[in-house]
């Protein structure tokens, strides 16, 4: 995400959160899920600008949270555990279309809310970009050769489309950059919709 935002002309600061990103899935879609993920992390986060616990100078104008999964057969792949999980994800996943869903939610400032008020004063804009993505058949070996590299850990369904993963992939119908980990074009139309309400001014 980092990379493909410090694409814009306004390269963002980051502030990792310590949200436990532990909301019970069965309470969810998966499209929900990451939304509601998102915005927990979001308000960890602006929570903790508005007590001044994170050096982050001038209150920020803008503050985006974003979370990614994989969905297949219904089960929201997340982050691997461990190497067995990671194989067992990607064994799921060989030969298939899965769908990548990706929440994303943008604070701003609420109009005549102090600068640094506490996330209860922000205005909070959410969407959910989701992407097909057809895999290729791999083997037994190719899995356990990708896991090797150590790749997979840290991603949503044990891979990354933009590493050595992307020879796995036969096809994307949608947005590449949502299975990246971040829809820049949604992104960037919110953001024009919310310039232009003026909800926000960069």
């Amino acid at each position: 995400r980092c990379y493909v935002t410090c694409n814009l002309s306004h390269a963002p600061q980051v502030i990792p959160s310590t949200f436990a990103e532990d909301l019970p899935q069965g309470q969810h879609t998966p499209g929900s899920y990451v939304v509601e993920t998102a915005r927990e992390k979001g308000r960890e986060v602006a929570t903790r600008l508005a007590t001044g616990s994170v050096p982050a100078g001038a209150p920020p104008a803008l503050i985006i949270s974003a979370d990614t999964v994989v969905e297949i057969d219904g089960e929201i792949l997340e982050k691997p555990a461990d190497a067995a999980d990671a194989i067992r994800m990607l064994t799921k996943l060989s030969g298939r279309t899965q769908l990548v869903h990706t929440g994303v939610v943008l604070f701003t400032q609420l109009a005549g809310a102090d600068a640094g008020a506490t996330d209860s004063a922000m205005k909070e804009t959410s969407f959910c970009e989701t992407t097909r993505v057809h895999f290729d058949d791999l083997t037994a070996a190719d899995i356990q050769a990708y896991v090797a590299t150590g790749e997979c850990f840290g991603k949503a369904g044990a891979y990354g489309i933009q590493g050595p993963a992307m020879q796995f992939v036969k096809g994307v119908e949608g947005c590449y950059q949502n299975v990246v980990g971040f829809p820049i074009n949604s992104f960037a139309r919110r953001l024009g919709q919310l310039i232009d309400e003026g909800h926000l001014q960069l």
